[in-house]
């Protein structure tokens, strides 16, 4: 009853995480600025029984929100991954009984057994028993099991290697150590730099587009004043028609769809180089990445402990000492240590000349393991391997203050072990009694690490070519963080998380000198779950873009939390299902392939970014401009609307298209974008307006006349066919920071897709097909008209960009940082 009413009162020993419902998430896709934009297109459209403006519009804005909830849907899966590593029975003695129960129904207060090969059901009190040896790499990033004895704690999740021993429940659920890392998974995340481009980009057109309808229906009602002498609610349907061109004109509709199927076709890059991306944002995110924080163990180095040159002492030699420490070992054994020593015997088989009496194993007290083996004369020894201070005091040595001019054994072992100990070196003492144990001789020392990756190195320096800052995070000691990091080319200015990181500290409100220290620094060593969270958040803080790797459920919430989480190869579900990309080979260099491609596609989009919002700022204002000046409305909504359809769906070969990539990492300068993408906006509206000037004048020529008649609806065609060439040939222009006619070229995709395009622009004009027909000769002089202008706006392109980077230039000069956002 008692367990019933702590159950009642704690609720099950699982993870409970209260999530936004997937429909609210849904209907956030209908909600912001781009989607009200399409969504009162589609509403005006609608009321005006404009039916295909409103079945294409409706179409897009679906379309974008499909995208958008499916990849979001896939960000949900880390806290079911999470569940996973939790045990599902528990060995509890209730009312004196030992029984097996489920591990949801533990409370605390229960008492359970937990045995080698078992999951640590919750957070335990160690109560009873020997010894207890504890993997918990991947809750605390510690690369070796724990040894336990009574009075210490064990975390739920983690899995027992040795031993058995009885604990208390002190914590179950969302209260345990695995609990608030599930806590920190489900309130991590950030919104990604693409989004809030768009949101500003929307933001821009949406001022723009207000203000333009403001002047354009002053402009009808001052018309219908003027003219008519009064207004009536008849003239309501003519000007919701100029405010439907108007938006139709103004809202990128095709923007989200086009951008997300270009980083999916990026992510299907990606995959080629070793890398699921699970989150489609997470592309041009690692392209902007100046910050990489690695995990060491299992990331940076192998997970596997290695023997170094062991070191003799006396008359021992090296081969003597690895076998002396093999003959205290259980060849069954599974130990990280064991099985180093283990693996680091010769190929001769030297243990078969030995017989095996006896084992004493390891235990937290003694810290060291005996075996007692018969040699093959029949004499009876004892090996012995250990903490160095224990196998020491073994041998009747004592720690002395160090005196330079004592060149005693007992001053050189414990100056080995402390020179090993400042390297991040751990060392095990190997002893041999042949007079069953009333003595000891000191045989040496046996240096053993956890080895880097064999192309860590490389990747970290090809990653700081990239313009990467490398920080290494690690559960381990900042003494071994530093050896690593000296072996890597890394900095070695590691700090302990505790140090910068107080319990009492609001993760989500980090101090300004902790994240200044934590930008300083080169990496962290006795990092827990909710510190990497925390260096994560400190560092964006900073304004930096953020990628993490790790493979343990420890680095779940950072991996959720950073700009661009990445699983290594090996990871656990837990950090697969948080990070946004995942590694499925081995190493981190795909990581330095995966930033090149990201950076391209990056250069990718930013190049459609500039067309669209060029080509809607020229479309508004010719909308605006011939109807202020002329009275006249050159484009219809159904020409604005397969004027979008032609302009973006082939451009969707963009993400094949040839780029050149950033050597160091790219971000959205929204400065930078609306300032070009407007000169390039005001560059088509003069082609595109002048144009116009050029058909009035031609309607106002009789012998032009009389050779083509042209009629106000021929050169509505004509500005429909100028924009759709127009518009293919500026993004000619922007894909390239050069002259159009050098590499890098158009990809064949991209080149194709533009001239089939094209070919069916000229269809549409010929034949009269949702446009008026519009003769051969007119069709010629449009793209003649087109290509020169290609030219014009090619020049204004260099000029422009060469001022806009002087002044960039100018800025840093005078210590006015460019903002990137």
């Amino acid at each position: 009853m008692e367990a019933q009413d702590r159950l009642a009162k704690d609720g099950p020993n699982a993870i409970q995480a209260h999530e936004e419902s997937r429909w609210k998430k849904l209907l956030g896709y209908f909600w912001g600025p781009i989607p009200w934009m399409i969504e009162i297109a589609a509403v005006i459209s609608f009321l005006r029984a404009d039916w295909p403006d409103f079945f294409v519009i409706s179409g897009l804005l679906l379309y974008n929100a499909a995208i958008g909830f499916w990849q979001d849907n896939k960000a949900a899966n880390a806290l079911a991954a999470l569940k996973k590593g939790l045990a599902l029975k528990a060995s509890a003695c209730r009312d004196g009984v030992w029984a097996a129960i489920d591990a949801t129904d533990l409370v605390p207060g229960d008492v359970v057994t937990v045995a080698s090969g078992e999951i640590v059901p919750a957070d335990l009190l160690l109560i009873d028993g020997k010894y207890l040896s504890v993997d918990q790499a991947a809750l605390t990033g510690e690369s070796l099991p724990v040894s336990k004895k009574i009075g210490d704690g064990a975390y739920s999740g983690s899995i027992a290697r040795q031993g058995s021993m009885i604990g208390l429940v002190v914590a179950t659920g969302n209260n345990t150590f695995f609990g608030r890392t599930a806590k920190l998974v489900a309130s991590a995340g950030s919104k990604s730099h693409a989004e809030q481009a768009v949101l500003r980009i929307g933001d821009f057109l949406i001022v723009l587009a207000a203000a333009l309808a403001v002047v354009l229906v002053g402009a009808q009602l001052w018309r219908d004043l003027a003219h008519n002498g009064a207004w009536h609610w008849s003239e309501a349907g003519a000007i919701a028609q100029f405010v439907l061109v108007l938006l139709v004109a103004s809202v990128p509709v095709a923007m989200p769809a086009v951008m997300s199927v270009t980083m999916a076709l990026g992510a299907l890059a990606l995959s080629r180089q070793k890398a699921i991306v699970s989150r489609l944002s997470a592309i041009e995110e690692l392209a902007g990445v100046d910050v990489l924080c690695s995990d060491k163990t299992g990331t940076l180095t192998q997970n596997k402990l290695t023997l170094q040159a062991p070191i003799p002492f006396g008359t021992a030699k090296a081969d003597d000492l690895v076998i002396a420490a093999a003959l205290a070992t259980r060849t069954e054994s599974t130990d990280a240590i064991d099985l180093a020593v283990l693996k680091a015997l010769p190929d001769n088989n030297p243990l078969a000349a030995y017989k095996r009496v006896d084992f004493i194993p390891f235990d937290p007290v003694n810290k060291k393991t005996v075996g007692i083996v018969q040699d093959a004369a029949g004499h009876k020894i004892r090996y012995a391997k250990g903490a160095p201070q224990v196998i020491a005091t073994l041998c009747g040595m004592k720690e002395e203050p160090v005196d330079s001019n004592d060149s005693s054994p007992a001053t050189e072992y414990f100056g080995k072990v402390s020179e090993l100990a400042s390297h991040g070196t751990r060392s095990l003492g190997v002893a041999v009694s042949h007079d069953d144990g009333t003595s000891w001789t000191l045989l040496g020392l046996l240096p053993m690490l956890d080895p880097p990756r064999p192309d860590a190195a490389a990747t970290i320096a090809q990653a700081k070519k990239l313009g990467l800052s490398v920080k290494m995070v690690t559960g381990d000691d900042v003494a071994i963080g530093s050896e690593i990091a000296h072996q890597l080319g890394l900095g070695e200015h590691l700090l302990k998380a505790t140090d910068i990181f107080s319990s009492d500290m609001n993760p989500n409100k980090i101090p300004v000198d902790a994240a200044r220290a934590v930008e300083a620094a080169d990496g962290f060593g006795r990092v827990f779950p909710e510190h990497k969270f925390e260096i994560v958040k400190a560092l964006q803080e900073r304004g930096h873009i953020v990628a993490m790797t790790g493979d343990g459920v420890n680095d779940a919430p950072a991996l959720k939390q950073a700009d661009c989480g990445v699983a290594v190869s090996g990871a656990t579900d837990a950090a697969r299902s948080a990070a946004a990309l995942v590694l499925t080979a081995p190493g981190l260099s795909t990581i330095v392939n995966a930033i090149v491609e990201a950076r391209a596609i990056f250069e990718r989009i930013t190049s459609y970014i500039y067309y669209r919002i060029a080509m809607t700022i020229d479309i508004m204002f010719l909308v605006v401009a011939s109807y202020l000046v002329f009275g006249f409305q050159p484009l219809t909504a159904i020409m604005i609307v397969v004027l979008a359809l032609l302009d973006d769906i082939p451009i969707m070969t963009i993400a094949y298209d040839n780029v050149v990539t950033s050597a160091e990492p790219v971000r959205w300068d929204m400065h930078r974008i609306i300032t070009f993408s407007s000169i390039m906006g005001i560059a088509s509206l003069a082609e595109s307006f002048g144009l116009l000037l050029l058909g009035i004048a031609w309607m106002h020529t009789p012998w032009l006349m009389d050779i083509v008649p042209l009629t106000a609806a021929h050169l509505q065609t004509m500005i429909f066919l100028q924009l759709a060439a127009g518009g293919h040939l500026l993004l000619f222009v922007v894909r390239t920071r050069h002259m159009i006619f050098r590499p890098p070229y158009p990809s064949r995709p991209l080149f194709l897709a533009v001239v089939g395009t094209q070919i069916v622009a000229v269809l549409l004009c010929v034949f009269g097909i949702l446009v008026p027909a519009l003769p051969w000769i007119m069709i010629g002089v449009v793209w003649i008209y087109a290509l020169i202008w290609m030219v014009i706006i090619d020049l204004i392109k260099i000029v422009s960009s060469s001022q806009i980077k002087r002044r960039e230039e100018n800025s840093l000069k005078l210590g006015q940082p460019v903002i990137h956002n």
